[in-house]
């Protein structure tokens, strides 16, 4: 099952530069905006690694990529990265507040791990498990940024099933070697575990274990891509296990309480053609629909999807003027769930993609895909500003879900099967850059 190992890791050193200063959200998850403010906090900020600006005179043999390659040699010449003496993992603690949580009503969570190397696995070894589609673009920037670079800048994060002994292995102290808060108020903190007792005691207990990846499949399959570039032009691989063999990982325990997913919502836009009454009488074909008091705030909006889930999928549907709630889905859709088991139809976000974006409005599986008339929000009190803005953003209608479960994403996973994309957020994410996995 599961192989783990410890690594000497590449990390910042704190006397030449501030860790806040250098690390970052994961790649996909960096806007414009947050790019410049990386930009601007260091010349040593990693998003010049694995997100750098393009510029006017790129060309084959000087573009971002050469750049990170180029940058990340130099960071480690100059002493900006420091590769740690000993083999190790990293334990890493994030502590958080509840998304929504007010000042008065603060919920304080914490969610612990430990970074190490997971070696590589094809799916079909049943080992590693995903639950979302990936998509070719990402990837392929992703390879050209691996072979540029011949690093892992950020974790894939997976999880696994336990009662928490794991956890309990795995040592803290009062003074850890990275703490860092993010601008999403999450405080991020790491450390250094060498004792070779704690490591083997940690790589027996995880032997016998199955991993899911929560987030970065993308960045797996990239690598899985390489590795098997790497064997097809190395004669040695099949005999011993090279750098290339293995990614770097964060475990985290699937049954913490602090394991949080969130909802993503969906805003669609751009419609040629879209009515209110065409959307309700469309969508009663589908799903029980009762139409409620329009100016819903956020709030009110989790509230209600709250106390509906409990008997199954709910949906809320937003327009400029309207809301209706989509609830009891109908019996009579065998021929829209055709080919996908039960365990997917039971899901919210499947009902919705299957039901309301393709069959009451239209809209192609590839089309979703490549998100052209529809786009994924976290913050619902921000869908709803969208859809109600009159000033011509020709958003048609937010829909507005409850999260995943965990036991959902389990089930899936191990079935093989996939949840349509956006389907899962896990929250907080890993920052990038706390350590980096050198494959030379």
């Amino acid at each position: 099952m599961a192989d783990i190992h410890p690594f000497r890791a590449f990390r910042y050193d704190p006397q030449r530069v501030s860790p806040s200063d250098v690390v970052t959200q994961p790649y996909d998850k960096i806007t414009p905006a947050m790019q410049d403010r990386y930009y601007a906090a260091s010349p040593y900020n990693l998003v010049r690694l694995i997100l750098g600006r393009c510029e006017a005179n790129d060309n084959p043999a000087n573009n971002v990529y050469s750049r990170a390659a180029a940058d990340f040699r130099e960071w480690r010449q100059q002493g900006i990265l420091c590769q740690d003496s000993k083999p190790s993992i990293y334990t890493y603690s994030q502590r958080f507040t509840l998304p929504g949580s007010t000042r008065e009503h603060s919920v304080e969570l914490e969610r612990r791990g430990f970074i190490a190397l997971g070696r590589i696995e094809d799916y079909s070894a049943g080992v590693v498990f995903r639950h979302e589609q990936t998509l070719a673009k990402p990837k392929a920037d992703r390879l050209e940024l691996l072979r540029a670079t011949r690093a892992h800048f950020g974790q894939i994060f997976v999880v696994y099933e336990d009662d928490g002994q794991i956890e309990k292995l795995l040592p803290t102290s009062e003074n850890p070697e990275i703490s860092v808060t993010d601008e999403y108020g999450v405080v991020h903190r790491v450390w250094q575990v060498s004792d070779p007792g704690v490591i083997s005691a940690v790589r027996a207990a995880m032997s016998h274990k199955k991993l899911i990846i929560a987030d970065g499949h993308h960045r797996y399959e990239t690598a899985l891509t390489y590795r098997n570039e790497r064997r097809a032009a190395d004669s040695s691989a099949a005999q011993t296990s090279a750098p290339y063999d293995f990614v770097m990982m964060t475990f985290v325990n699937m049954n913490s309480p602090a394991l949080l997913i969130l909802p993503t919502h969906r805003l669609v836009h751009s419609l040629p053609s879209f009515s209110e009454d065409t959307f309700r009488n469309s969508a009663r074909a589908f799903f029980d629909l009762d139409e409620i008091d329009a100016p819903l705030d956020a709030s009110r909006a989790a509230v209600i999807l709250h106390e509906a889930g409990r008997m199954g999928t709910t949906i809320l549907a937003v327009t400029a003027k309207r809301a209706f709630l989509l609830h009891h889905p109908s019996s009579n859709t065998a021929q829209v769930f055709a080919g996908l088991s039960v365990r997917q139809q039971a899901l919210d976000v499947v009902q919705l993609h299957k039901c309301l974006l393709e069959k009451v409005l239209g809209l192609s599986e590839e089309s979703i895909r490549n998100q052209q008339n529809i786009s994924y929000i976290r913050d619902a009190g921000e869908a709803l500003s969208r859809v109600r803005n009159a000033s011509g953003s020709q958003a048609n209608v937010a829909f507005l879900m409850n999260p995943c479960r965990m036991a959902q994403v389990r089930d899936i996973a191990f079935a093989g099967e996939v949840m349509p994309q956006k389907s899962t957020d896990f929250y907080p994410k890993l920052l990038s850059g706390l350590t980096i996995y050198a494959l030379d």
